[in-house]
């Protein structure tokens, strides 16, 4: 390896259920103009709250902007040629992983500042370097990748908890992906010092989940702020995206993604994925066959509890995807870009023989209810 030259850049983060108080002190030096981009439902959570902080600040509020319906590069220029987004100083991104990858992909090559205001915690990408892009028709496009994250997120757990829990209950599926992703794909390498620190940090994308996820989850549901809620809050949104800023440093998604996530992009041709289902959802019962396909049984077994204790999805008919589906994607998943860094080739053979396993667990599943 030789020697380079490299910066890395953190996320600034407040958790908590006052931290907009810190709106003032943390943006004021960027200026005082606001535009207020995000997803409707996630504006009617969150405005008002951010609104009535804001006015305790010298920021002045020029516009409330309605980001669009998916994060795609059309949607971007939509966003860029607005004229109040050429009048603000800087940009509060309000949302959910489409609405703030949008607003950081519209902001960060801009060099405009941008601050995220995640409303639900069902991804990282409030501090994230990377926007995942769409095509118009809801399918994966890439990865966008940026120098450096959000200048600062707010983490609102009263606002998080108040959201839908099935985003949690889809954040913990992508969270703990993280994880084996990164040791799988780094595995027998000498790497790079960020690479290293990437996949150190990633294991605390998992063992929280397990040891808080269940009770956090049930929680959640209840609209409960409970110390397990926020370790989990804390595991999503903050943990994932340290993580993902060192093992994207390099702007390739070798370390940072995997099995799990193939199969999650594969399965986005098909409507049903978009219309009625979550991302970290369909990645979790992916993380069951990148388990087995790598021939982790304990680590399989613990996922598979944990997927059946909060109602993750462990088949396919639990995400909607038939049989003649899959075999399509079987064909597709070992050419994608998310394993084209493992350690070993993926198969059709290989995804056949996992998914094979897991239905033979299913199977053993029912027989001790």
């Amino acid at each position: 390896m030789k020697l380079e030259n490299y910066e890395v850049h953190l996320p600034n983060y407040s958790i908590g259920d006052k931290i907009y108080k810190n709106i003032g002190p943390v943006c004021e030096s960027y200026g005082t103009k606001v535009l207020v981009i995000g997803g409707r439902k996630a504006l009617g959570a969150a405005y008002d709250k951010i609104e009535a902080y804001v006015k305790e600040t010298k920021l002045e509020i020029i516009g409330k902007v309605i980001y669009g319906e998916n994060c795609t590069y059309d949607t971007v220029e939509h966003l860029r040629a607005m004229p109040l987004y050429q009048q603000a100083d800087m940009v509060f991104g309000v949302g959910g992983g489409k609405a703030l990858d949008t607003v950081k992909c519209l902001c960060i090559p801009d060099d405009k500042p941008v601050f995220s205001f995640p409303t639900i915690a069902s991804n990282c990408s409030a501090c994230t370097s990377v926007s995942i892009m769409y095509h118009e028709d809801g399918s994966f496009l890439k990865p966008h990748f940026f120098v450096r994250p959000v200048m600062h997120a707010f983490i609102d757990t009263e606002i998080i908890v108040k959201a839908p829990s099935q985003y949690m209950w889809a954040g913990i599926g992508d969270t703990y992906a993280k994880y084996y992703e990164a040791a799988i794909s780094s595995r027998g390498e000498r790497l790079e010092h960020f690479t290293a620190l990437g996949v150190a940090v990633s294991q605390m994308c998992s063992k929280p989940l397990l040891d808080y996820g269940p009770k956090a989850y049930e929680d959640h549901k209840k609209g409960l702020l409970t110390y397990d809620v926020e370790q989990v809050i804390l595991a999503i949104v903050v943990t994932t995206g340290i993580a993902s800023i060192f093992l994207t440093k390099d702007c390739t998604p070798d370390y940072n993604s995997g099995l799990a996530h193939a199969v999650f992009y594969a399965m986005t041709a098909y409507p049903v994925i978009e219309e009625r289902h979550l991302h970290g959802e369909v990645v979790g019962f992916g993380v069951l066959l990148a388990l087995l396909a790598d021939q982790q049984e304990e680590a399989f077994e613990d996922i598979y509890r944990l997927n059946k204790a909060i109602h993750l999805p462990t088949s396919l008919e639990e995400i909607e995807i038939t049989r003649e589906q899959w075999e399509e994607c079987m064909t597709r998943i070992p050419h994608m870009s998310d394993v084209a860094h493992y350690p070993y080739s993926v198969t059709e053979d290989m995804l056949k023989s996992a998914m094979e396993r897991l239905e033979e667990r299913n199977q053993r599943f029912l027989q001790t209810i």
